[in-house]
Parts: structure tokens; sequence; C-alpha cells
């Protein structure tokens, strides 16, 4: 078994892997890596299930001592990780030795990073899950729910026999916002008013600073609903709410299981990830696209650069 202790954390810094499923029935939701993308990244980089349990590191604040020689990996957003005072780019394994630090000061590029260890962190399942969701004190080192904290300590009993390694640039996905993100239309888009549509898919949306978890509010034109009150139904990941403010919120891995709100669709997975690397203020427009482009897509990425 190898170590680690936390020397200083936020609570935005969480223990996750692909999340809980199977018990939305019971009220219980998703959780999970916000970008699943980078997740699968530090994972793969070290051979584990992509799966395996990581660290979610939210705008930077997060420092670990090794207790032991450590063989870890890191991926998606540069939060400017130091290792001993030097830096330590994203998308590689590295070695961390008995009594070193590694720290995570602050977004240079994107919002989220991910720290892997070999088959790994040590932590209860709960519901299938180590994934931390805090609203439902589920998941977590502890199995209840806690963010990492000051003086815990991080341990993983896998091995790694892979040598050190680096993601080609090609690999790498792209966490800048040029792209527009790609939206499954939805069973309500055709009760919002024409305007509505055209502005929903025309217009630059702005990322409000009131995000979390659970959902992120697109700022910018109202858009309208025309359609008859709604009986509360399931939310799929990613779904875009409209509430009556006319201001869309994107649903994300600790949304509410149901709700009432009319729906313009659904975020593909690929955008998902890359709106999860967006820091509030940024702006995105949205696509609208067929079921079956986007599972074609979905698909040949997981094919191409993870072999899945």
């Amino acid at each position: 078994m190898s170590r680690l202790t936390i020397e200083a954390s936020t609570p935005l810094c969480l223990l996750q892997d692909a999340g809980r499923f199977g018990v939305r029935h019971l009220g219980v939701t998703q959780g999970g890596g916000l970008d699943w993308q980078s997740m699968s990244w530090a994972n793969w980089l070290l051979g584990n299930s992509l799966d395996a349990a990581v660290i979610e590191i939210t705008l930077g604040g997060f420092t670990v001592v090794a207790q032991d020689d450590c063989l870890l990996a890191l991926a998606g957003a540069d939060l400017g990780a130091q290792l001993d005072g030097e830096p330590l780019k994203p998308w590689r394994s590295f070695r961390l030795n008995k009594g070193q630090r590694l720290q995570f000061t602050q977004p240079l590029l994107g919002a989220r990073a991910y720290l892997a260890a070999p088959g790994g962190f040590d932590a209860p399942k709960v519901l299938g899950s180590r994934a931390t969701v805090v609203r439902e004190e589920l998941g977590g080192l502890d199995g209840m729910g806690r963010a990492l904290s000051k003086g815990a300590c991080l341990s993983y009993s896998g091995n790694s026999v892979m040598l050190l390694r680096e993601l080609s640039p090609e690999q790498r996905p792209d966490l800048s916002l040029d792209a527009p993100l790609d939206l499954v239309l939805g069973a309500q888009v055709g009760e919002f008013s024409g305007q509505s549509l055209f502005d929903a898919f025309n217009s630059v949306w702005s990322l409000d600073s009131r995000a979390d978890r659970m959902g992120i509010r697109l700022l910018g034109t109202a858009l309208q609903y025309q359609g008859k009150p709604m009986i509360s139904e399931g939310i799929p990941l990613g779904a875009v709410q409209v509430p009556p403010d006319g201001q869309p919120i994107v649903l994300l891995n600790d949304r509410q299981t149901i709700g009432g709100y009319p729906r313009l669709g659904a975020l593909t997975p690929l955008a998902l990830a890359r709106l999860a690397q967006c820091l509030p203020g940024a702006q995105v427009r949205l696509r609208p696209v067929v079921q079956e482009v986007a599972h074609r897509e979905q698909v040949e990425y997981l094919r191409r650069y993870l072999n899945r």
C-alpha cells in the first residue's frame, strides 16, 4: 500500500469515479467525475480501469505529501501543479517520492484536474460506487460523502508496471470553447417559441457564477416556453432545463433525479466534458444535433482514443 497525506484542500476537492448507476428510482443521483474524458485519461495513463477512483481537484488549493514512493497520473486542467516547487504539466504519469510535495495552485487552463493512482484510490463502495455526493452524504473516503480535508490519508493498493508516459497532443481533449456545445433535441423543444429556438442556437451564452456539481446556469436572452405545465419526469445527465425566468440550466452529475421544467434537450457527453472545464463568465454556444449523430461521435471517440 502507498499513502499520501493531504496537507491542504477545499470543499471542491472530491474523490470520484464514473458514478452511481441503477439507483435513480430510489431518488439517488449519479455523481462521478464531471469531466469524464480527463478522468478516463488519468486512469488510462496507469493502465487502470477507466472508472477507477480518482481525485477531482477543482480550481486548485490542494496539496499532498507522499508518505511512500508513489506512481501517479495527472490529466485535465492545468491548475499550476508543482512537484517540490517545479512545474508539473497534466496529461502524464509521474513519480512522487517519499517526502515530496505535490501542490495545485490556481487555474491556468481549465477548471478541473484529475489525479489517479494505480488501481484507483482506496475507499468503500456505497451503492456500487465510491463517487462523492456531498448533498446525499454518499461516497468518498469514509463513505459518508465528505469532501477531502486537511490531514486525511489517501491510499492505493494497486501496482503498475507501466513505464512513465505522456499523452500526445492528438490524444489530449481540447479544453477550449472554440466549437459549440452539441445538444440533442428533447421532447419539449417544439413547445418553445420560434424566436426562442433561434436565440437558443444563434446567441452567445455566459456561464453564471451560480454553478456547482448540480448544474450551471446560462445567462443570455430569455427563452419563452409556450406549452402546457408539465408533470415531473426523469432528468438525464446534461439536460438543459428552462425555468420560468427563461435562463437555461445545464444539469450535471449531482442533479436531482426528477424535474418539471421544460427542456431544450441534453448536452452530449463530449460537450459535457468540455463544459466541466469552463470557468464562470466563459461564453459558449449551443448547436442542435440528433441522437444518432451524437451516439456515432461518442462511439468513434471511445474506439479511436480509449480503445473501448
